[in-house]
């Protein structure tokens, strides 16, 4: 059995070569339902793909020059009782404290983050 995650990244920067970046809420807008959240990177999804929540898969975009897949955010939110991956593009590590945190400041919604080594 392979327990390598090469194939997995090497997936997922297709999804995102092949998808068009749509950033719906930019670094310092906040949450349309959740006003006192505020996207202190631009969020965004992926356009023709889907997530759990029926939308596109959700991404976080950073000011990384590179601008390549960096890691992915797992979130499980007890509100919404859903689960989901946010995929990190062109993150730095200043961002992806923030995205981190993002997904953790409350009691019903936590994330995990994996970095892509």
């Amino acid at each position: 059995m392979n327990y390598s995650s090469e194939e997995f990244w090497k997936l997922l920067d297709k999804l995102v070569e092949s998808s068009e970046i749509i950033i719906d809420r930019s670094k310092g807008s906040r949450h349309p339902k959740y006003p006192s959240l505020l996207y202190e990177v631009d969020y965004g999804y992926l356009k023709n793909t889907t997530a759990m929540d029926g939308g596109g898969i959700d991404i976080w975009r950073g000011t990384d020059e590179r601008q390549q897949v960096d890691g992915i955010i797992c979130t499980i939110d007890l509100f919404k009782r859903d689960s989901e991956i946010k995929i990190l593009i062109g993150c730095t590590e200043e961002e992806k404290g923030k995205v981190y945190h993002f997904h953790n400041n409350t009691e019903t919604m936590k994330g995990i983050l994996i970095k892509r080594c």
